[in-house]
């Protein structure tokens, strides 16, 4: 009995064990299942942020290359370049161990005492004498040259014609008017001087001793009349530049109320026509200066839009220049680098051969565009192996900008009348940026192309060797200047 009884417990105590066992396995199988989710989710996650890592790394490298931007590399102005930073060299000038200051052979400006005698003697200048000593005997001459200011009041009088009527001009409306100069200073400081309408005031009032009490009124109404009687001069501006064979036409953001608009010109060695517009799409450059009527080629900073007028087109290679060295800094990859050097190599020739033949010859041209076009072709290899996806995204674009436009960037190989760069446009356009930083801005469209047809006048009549205020003094007159 004692056997069996023993025998039942130790059944029974199997029967528990394996129970027992059969619950472990089932926990385990469950803690198994529990962790494979566990372990899915964390593969999930660790994939998760290896993306985020890579996108980081990458937003990383974009932030670095936008804060290595300065004006050797991208289009930002020297002025914003931080300091220490070398300054654009593009054009290889190289710095000379000259003295400052005026240089040996180059002709002065200084007057001399026979240049004093010979204005004197024109009528020109004004002669006093003015004497020291006793007066008596020989003498020794120094000249002074100086300015009187003082205000001239002229009395104009109308007198009744046969009909006992009264003809006066609509510039004599008032009983008190400005005459021809003050009205000429006036808007020389404003549009040459880039000086503001009260500081006008006061620099006229304070040299004549506050005796003229001119208003800022009074300056704004001189400058829109001014604008309004060259309207025959800008005129014949927008002819000569339509007759031209190649305009350079750039735009830069100014002010307006707060809002930003554009001041856009078109130039040429002889003529310069100043433009306001709100917009640069296609519809407003066609209404924009010369450049809906115009048959000729443009030569621009890569302006898509521009590409719907004009018969050809030739692009800044300036601005290229510094997009293939910002390349090159982002990638390491060597073809921009061979790119610059050749577009380079390709100017400094076409000046050597502007003396003694205005052309290349045809196998020069093939050879030059053969290897423009092998150094593309190695840049798109190249571009497969970078591994920043925002660097290499860049560097495809430019690449494919330089494939698509080849025949604009070249275009001053196949015809010399056509700059490398755009350079006289955007020179053209830097008073614009003066005008903006000392006013602030513009407060309506029509003082913006007040000041547009104003400099208009003036930048061009500099282009002609015309003394600007002589020209200001002419208009006022009603007589013509660039007709």
């Amino acid at each position: 009995m004692a056997m069996g009884h023993y025998e039942r417990d130790i059944f029974r105590q199997l029967q528990e064990s394996m129970e027992r066992i059969g619950k472990l396995e089932s926990n385990i199988t469950e803690m198994k299942e529990t962790h494979k989710e566990e372990v899915v989710i964390l593969n999930k996650r660790i994939e998760g942020l290896e993306k985020e890592n890579t996108l980081l790394r990458e937003d990383n490298e974009r932030m670095k290359s936008i804060l290595n931007n300065d004006s050797n590399n991208s289009s930002k102005p020297p002025s914003s370049d931080p300091k220490g930073k070398r300054a654009n060299e593009y054009n290889g000038r190289k710095k000379s161990n000259q003295p400052r200051g005026g240089q040996k052979g180059h002709t002065g400006t200084t007057l001399t005492g026979k240049d004093i005698e010979e204005k004197i003697a024109s009528g020109e200048y004004q002669h006093k004498v003015v004497s020291f000593g006793s007066g008596i005997g020989k003498y020794i001459k120094k000249y002074e040259v100086d300015l009187e200011i003082s205000p001239v009041v002229k009395e104009i009088r109308f007198y009744a014609d046969g009909e006992g009527k009264y003809n006066i001009p609509q510039k004599y409306r008032s009983d008190v008017t400005y005459g021809p100069t003050i009205r000429s200073m006036a808007v020389e400081l404003y549009s040459v001087g880039v000086v503001s309408n009260d500081r006008i005031c006061e620099f006229l009032n304070c040299i004549t001793q506050e005796r003229l009490r001119l208003s800022e009124g009074s300056v704004y109404n001189f400058c829109r009349g001014f604008s309004e009687m060259i309207s025959g001069d800008i005129g014949q501006i927008r002819q000569d530049l339509l007759n031209a064979k190649v305009v350079y036409t750039d735009a830069t953001v100014v002010s307006k109320d707060g809002q930003q608009i554009y001041i856009r010109n078109q130039s040429t060695a002889k003529s310069v026509l100043y433009s306001a517009m709100e917009k640069k799409d296609i519809e407003t450059l066609k209404k924009t200066g010369i450049i809906g009527e115009f048959s000729g080629t443009f030569v621009h900073d890569h302006e898509p839009a521009l590409y719907h007028y004009g018969s050809r087109h030739g692009e800044c290679n300036v601005h290229i220049l510094r997009y293939l060295e910002k390349n090159d800094e982002d990638t390491g990859n060597t073809w921009s680098k061979d790119m610059a050097q050749l577009l380079r190599r390709m100017n400094k020739t076409r000046k050597a051969r502007m003396q003694p033949r205005r052309a290349f010859l045809p196998e020069e041209l093939v050879a030059f565009e053969e290897e423009y076009d092998q150094i593309l072709r190695r840049g798109h290899e190249e571009n497969k192996t970078v591994r920043c996806k925002w660097a290499r995204k860049e560097e495809l674009s430019l690449l494919n900008r330089m494939g698509k436009y080849k025949e604009s960037h070249l275009l001053f190989l196949h015809d010399f009348d056509v700059n490398f760069d755009n350079n006289m446009s955007e020179r053209d356009l830097r008073k614009c940026k003066n005008r903006q930083k000392m006013s602030g801005g513009f407060r309506t469209m029509e003082g913006c192309s007040m000041y547009c047809n104003i400099l208009s006048f003036v930048e061009t009549c500099k282009r002609r060797g015309l003394a600007v205020f002589a020209c200001f003094g002419k208009v006022f007159h009603g007589l013509p200047v660039l007709a």
